[in-house]
């Protein structure tokens, strides 16, 4: 007999035993889908439902497609954990997920830039996956930069995404590679040899002398307003409230946000190329000017400088330009307090915006909205919200002023004010009359921002909304000790607007001004 007839044979035996189709079909079951785990995990297969060229492309000029050993990373390897039941979970949500947004939604009308931003970002890369593969965080050609980085990433593991330091080694963006605050003026450009001069209350345009730049300021008369909150306000905050009565004195205040343009100048007049705080400038009423460190990644995040908003100072840095402004302008130029922004917000209004609409009729947090869809229109002609960013920063000219001429109060970015931040701050300021230019605590762990930003829903840009930084997670990603006093390494949104009151400060107010700082 052949060996032929004699494994026939034993088959033949093995099929009569009662076991045996169980184990037949089990191994056939397994055969099948690991043979259709694998047809599912190819590029081609991901990209039938995943349409977004945009990934495609930037994933073709990244690292991880031209890898120094000729190796390509397919998409599989980061976007799913290495294997195991997570494999399978997050593969079938993302399946799913994918499936019904090609079937049930418009793939142009899905903002991809925005999906590519760290929030979107963190929920399909798996950081197992980037260590699966790299395992060795200290390889010998690792700079001392990268070193640092990787030492402060071990110690903060479970906060800290592979992806937060690395997010352009999957998909290249070419943007957000360069640090460039070489600003230089063209030939035809007028450099400014002297500061505005100002006769009487009334807009100006404010010169920096030695620079190209200017920007606007707007007239902005002191008054009374209610300032907070009604408990009936859709998406009112307990730290909104009560209600109450404040009268702010007459300010001008910046027509738009700090811009690139103006930040760059500070940056660039007094830049400490690594040193640490250096006395640059001395003059007569300001104790020290100090400058910036580089910042560890492009600031801007390749959306754009020129009249942008600034992003990703820290306080501090905000506080010393406008020290700076304030010395090379010889007008005093600060922040505002949390009063003064909302009186200028408010425009004289007093609902949830300075124009038509409710938060409820805007917010996405509906279900209803999400469903039924939203008619956003006057809210996108007067703010940059979420809804119309497309995950970034946008030029002032996109929106319509507010009744005094202000742009951008709501949205684009929250901005920074004088005041130290307090759940009560409300309860503890708020009197019979009308409180006279209050500020906050006489002390603090957080600042008050006011004022959304490109990533707010519309239900947080109403004027009474309220926020504060947050310190540890803005330095989260920040592997330096101390952490830079300048820049933010995991904060996009937040800038900031001068004003310059029409009286010139105390030697108190300036003082309480340092102090603060």
């Amino acid at each position: 007999m052949s060996w032929i007839s004699r494994a026939v044979n034993a088959v033949r035996r093995l099929l009569r035993r009662p076991y045996a189709w169980g184990l037949a079909t089990g191994i056939v079951l397994v055969a099948g889908v690991r043979g259709a785990n694998d047809v599912t995990s190819t590029d081609t297969f991901c990209g039938a439902c995943h349409v977004h060229p945009q990934a495609t492309t930037s994933w073709r000029l990244s690292t991880h497609y031209a890898t120094k050993s000729g190796t390509v990373v397919q998409c599989v390897e980061c976007h799913l954990p290495p294997g195991g039941v997570a494999y399978a979970a997050h593969k079938t949500r993302l399946a799913v997920r994918d499936v019904v947004g090609t079937i049930f939604r418009e793939q142009d009308s899905l903002f991809w830039e925005e999906r590519s931003q760290l929030e979107h970002a963190t929920t399909f890369v798996f950081g197992e996956s980037c260590v699966a593969c790299h395992p060795n965080l200290f390889p010998v050609e690792l700079t001392d930069k990268g070193e640092e980085a990787h030492l402060h990433y071990e110690n903060n593991v479970e906060e800290i995404p592979c992806i937060k330091c690395h997010m352009q080694v999957g998909h290249f963006d070419p943007d957000a590679e360069e640090i460039d605050f070489g600003l230089v003026a063209a030939a035809s450009d007028e450099v400014y040899e002297a500061p505005a001069i100002v006769e009487g209350f009334t807009d100006y345009t404010e010169y920096i002398p030695g620079t190209t730049v200017s920007f606007e300021m707007v007239a902005i008369p002191g008054g009374t307003f209610r300032m907070g909150s009604p408990e009936s306000e859709p998406y009112r905050r307990a730290d909104e409230g009560p209600v109450h009565s404040v009268a702010v004195d007459s300010v001008w205040m910046g027509r738009i946000e700090v811009t690139w343009d103006e930040f760059e100048a500070w940056y660039r007049a007094t830049r400490s190329e690594g040193r640490s705080d250096t006395r640059l400038m001395e003059d007569e009423g300001v104790d020290a000017i100090t400058g910036a460190t580089p910042p560890y990644v492009p600031p801007d995040q390749g959306w754009g400088k020129g009249d942008r908003p600034a992003i990703t100072m820290t306080y501090h840095a905000a506080e010393q330009y406008c020290r700076w402004l304030s010395q090379v302008t010889g007008k005093h130029y600060r922040l505002p307090t949390e009063a003064e922004w909302e009186y200028a917000a408010r425009g004289g209004s007093d609902g949830p915006y300075f124009f038509e609409g409710s938060p409820t009729k805007y917010t996405e947090r509906r279900w209803r909205n999400r469903v039924l869809g939203r008619n956003t229109v006057v809210l996108d002609s007067f703010v940059i919200h979420r809804g119309n960013s497309n995950g970034r920063t946008q030029p002032p000219s996109l929106v319509t002023a507010n009744p005094f001429g202000l742009r951008n109060m709501l949205g684009n970015v929250r901005e920074f004010t004088a005041d130290w931040y307090a759940a009560d701050t409300y309860e503890r300021g708020a009197g019979d009359g009308a409180v006279p230019n209050p500020r906050g605590p006489d002390t603090g762990t957080e600042r008050v921002v006011r004022g959304g930003s490109f990533r707010s829903d519309p239900a947080d840009v109403r004027s009474a909304a309220r926020d504060h930084t947050r310190s540890r997670a803005c330095f989260m990603t920040d592997p330096q000790v101390p952490k830079s006093r300048w820049w933010y390494s995991d904060c996009l949104d937040i800038g900031l607007r001068v004003v310059r009151a029409v009286a010139q400060p105390s030697d108190e107010e300036r003082e309480r001004e340092e102090d603060d700082e």
